[in-house]
């Protein structure tokens, strides 16, 4: 296949461009580098299945392509709440402009959307079909409701254009290529610890997340991407095992060998206390589930902050 990959400078869209190449199909790559990198890429430049083309998806495009891939949004809360106005748009312009265009190919289109459409979660685990606790008006909704509202309009052009949008809900992800500064608590924690800063605790610690490592999140993807099931309702991929940021805190100051300390400060509004996926429909579905356990993630992620910064 031929597949237009918007975000592809980003940490997932670049692992997501490896594993394309590597199954043998091409990628058109778009990204407007606000968030995303060259360094990303640079390794896939000069690879003739790899086409990179600097646009923005708020505006529209022209294509040929036999697959849409849709993963252009900052991911962070640090990058999304930077400009939030520009999230918002990049959410609901660019998927508008990116079903116009499979529409009018008829081709696939898989919309990456996240597990922070279902806000501060009053039950866990997480399945698709709860409608999740969002606040439509608070400093994170520009991602959040951002993200809901492009949910909307893939389904919307199911019902009424018949176009095969498919809808990924992406839990907390992880591992190399994550930006030093972006704002995730793994990126933030490794860097903090293997430079002898403090790891930064927001609250008490005891909120939750389900890290699920690049890798895996990539299979889902693709899985998404190649399977000829119906994928007719959103689906979760993302790790189920549940940890706390006290419990990731700890696990990295040990891996790392940092004499680094914990220290806490104020919880951000509207941060979500819990995150654990409901994985049965990917399972059922797509024959999916993560097979990396955090050490283990952890391990590798550590390997390439210490390239990264020559430490």
């Amino acid at each position: 296949m031929k597949v237009i990959l918007t975000g592809a400078a980003g940490f997932l869209g670049s692992h997501i461009s490896d594993r394309l190449i590597k199954e043998g199909h091409s990628v058109v790559a778009l990204d407007d580098l606000s968030t995303g990198s060259m360094q990303n890429i640079e390794h896939l430049i000069e690879n003739p299945k790899f086409d990179f083309l600097e646009h923005d998806v708020r505006d529209s495009i022209y294509l040929k392509g036999d697959a849409i891939l849709n993963f252009a949004c900052p991911a962070s809360p640090v990058q999304y709440q930077a400009d939030p106005v520009r999230t918002i748009e990049t959410n609901f312009l660019g998927i508008i402009n990116m079903l116009h265009l499979a529409k009018k190919l008829e081709i696939p289109l898989v919309q990456a959307s996240t597990s922070e459409i279902y806000g501060d979660p009053m039950e866990s685990p997480q399945k698709e079909s709860y409608w999740g606790n969002v606040n439509p008006i608070g400093i994170r909704s520009c991602y959040d409701e951002g993200k809901r509202a492009a949910e909307t309009l893939c389904f919307d052009y199911r019902r009424q254009y018949a176009v095969d949008a498919r809808v990924i809900r992406i839990f907390n992800t992880y591992g190399p290529r994550m930006a030093v500064g972006d704002g995730r608590v793994v990126s933030n924690f490794i860097v903090q610890a293997i430079t002898g800063h403090d790891l930064t605790i927001y609250g008490e610690g005891q909120q939750t997340r389900s890290f699920c490592f690049v890798s895996d999140l990539v299979d889902g993807i693709y899985k998404v991407l190649t399977t000829d099931a119906s994928v007719d309702a959103p689906i979760n991929l993302g790790n189920p095992r549940e940890f706390s940021m006290l419990d990731l805190a700890r696990a990295v100051i040990r891996l790392t060998g940092s004499s680094s300390q914990i220290t806490f400060k104020e919880l951000p509004l509207d941060d979500p206390r819990q995150r654990k996926p409901d994985v049965s429909r990917a399972k059922d579905v797509l024959g999916w589930e993560p097979t990396i356990e955090l050490e283990e993630g952890v391990k590798r992620t550590i390997k390439y902050f210490k390239e990264l910064l020559a430490l």
